[in-house]
């Protein structure tokens, strides 16, 4: 019987019966790709159970974690590798993702047993001369040159290790799908025989992934549905600091964070990030505010700065990296209206400083300080870092974790803070010197002056 051929999209995975130039699933142009239809298998395989059981009936078990030999990576993964999840691994070319896999592949072969690390990019020769490197040379690490999926699925069935390591998903195939590697079929059938495997065999699984130029995971967005856990490794790649980041993780917090600086013996962690922020700050100067984040569970503190400057154009221009573009116009509108500063005829660029990215609404004050104290050419107070979401009726609101943010300032040297009124509990903790402040108004006149 003669396959029947579709139209599936790169994108998103949806498939029509013919080609159109625009997908009705996610909207891109020109994504449809033909691919023949997959050939059904005699035996169809599927994750081992016990049938239908009550709730009440499952054997409750203490969460068993493996450790990465890798601190950062620990801690992104919500405090270890739990046996059988499917971890996807995401990040821009070169940036480092077969160097950290490696060097946790290499961590666990040396201390927990075999582990088998599949490459369909590089041979053996080559994964040998980055183990030499980063010192990865460990009997109980197997290396292996294969694109084929079944023969993947066969080796691990022989070698039995504790965890395998994929390197990437978009160039391996299976045999039985008549379509090219990277293609969606392809791909949810490759990772589909992976998410069996590891949750039959109780087997940890890393899973590289491309990423597409506006940043995201290459392939069908069903990739990231399939597995437990999906880490993004980012950074410029004129810096040498690395930031891995958890988007997805079935076992833990999705907002944990890994620092590593990348040297010429392969990726180290970063204990103390603070400190890397703020490594080059000296004298207060205008236009610059230190807060204290919050990702996950780790506090960190970031330097802002702004640089306010008049406008020549009718539409002054505006530019922001590592702070959202639509946060900082919110604010800089906030600042013009409820404070007094004509903002409307200046151009103004914020940035965080040290590659980091801040999503969270604590920033809000470091930002509107760090705007006004350009704008004023006066810096902020010395030794003094600030926090708080800011409304858009000027009111400054409390946010979460402040004790934690207290303690790291107070840690780096830092005497005072300024944010939202405190509770009475954090109040009564008296980590360091607390200003109060109900309005952005009272905040500026505070920490620069009238």
């Amino acid at each position: 019987m003669r396959n029947k051929t579709t139209y599936a999209c790169q994108s998103c995975g949806h498939q029509t019966a013919r080609w159109l130039g625009r997908c009705p699933g996610c909207g891109e142009w020109n994504s449809l790709v033909e691919e023949a239809g997959v050939v059904p298998q005699k035996t169809a395989r599927g994750i081992a159970g016990s049938g239908p059981v009550p709730v009440t009936e499952v054997a409750a078990a203490e969460e068993e974690r493996y450790s990465t030999g890798l601190g950062e990576l620990n801690r992104v993964l919500g405090g270890g590798l739990v046996p059988g999840s499917l971890v996807l691994v995401g990040g821009d070319p070169g940036i480092g993702k077969s160097t950290l896999l490696l060097q946790a592949a290499s961590a666990m072969a040396g201390s927990a047993g075999r582990v088998l690390y599949v490459s369909g990019e590089e041979s053996v020769r080559q994964i040998k001369m980055r183990a030499q490197r980063i010192g990865a040379l460990y009997p109980d690490l197997l290396l292996m040159a294969e694109t084929n999926m079944a023969m993947v699925e066969k080796a691990i069935e022989e070698v039995a290790p504790m965890a395998v390591v994929l390197d990437s998903i978009q160039t391996v195939y299976h045999p039985d799908v008549a379509s090219a590697p990277g293609s969606v079929s392809q791909v949810r059938e490759c990772t589909g025989i992976l998410l069996r495997v590891a949750k039959n065999k109780g087997l940890p699984v890393f899973v590289v992934g491309h990423v597409t130029k506006e940043g995201t995971l290459a392939g069908p967005r069903v990739l990231e549905h399939m597995v437990d856990t999906v880490l993004y490794f980012e950074g410029e790649r004129h810096q040498t600091y690395r930031i891995l980041r958890t988007v997805k993780n079935r076992f833990g917090s999705t907002n944990e964070l890994g620092i590593f600086e990348m040297r010429g013996a392969g990726l180290a962690e970063v204990s103390n990030p603070s400190e890397l922020f703020l490594n080059q700050r000296e004298q207060p100067v205008a236009g610059s505010a230190v807060v204290p984040s919050l990702e996950g569970s780790r506090p960190l503190l970031v330097e802002i700065q702004a640089l306010v400057c008049p406008s020549g154009f009718s539409v002054p221009r505006r530019m922001t990296s590592g702070v959202d573009y639509n946060r900082v116009a919110l604010i800089m509108a906030v600042l013009e209206r409820r404070v007094g500063l004509r903002l409307s005829a200046h151009e103004a660029y914020v940035s965080a400083v040290g590659g980091v990215k801040l999503d969270e609404p604590a920033a809000d004050l470091a930002i509107a300080l760090a705007v006004a104290s350009s704008f004023k050419e006066q810096p902020l107070q010395e030794n003094l870092v600030v926090l708080g979401e800011v409304g858009l009726t000027g009111e400054i609101r409390s946010v979460a974790g402040m004790d934690k943010r207290l303690q790291e300032a107070c840690k780096l040297g830092f005497k005072r803070c300024l944010g939202p009124p405190l509770d009475k509990q954090t109040a009564a903790l008296g980590i360091i010197d607390y200003i109060g402040v109900q309005s952005l108004q009272a905040a500026v006149e505070t920490a620069i002056g009238r």
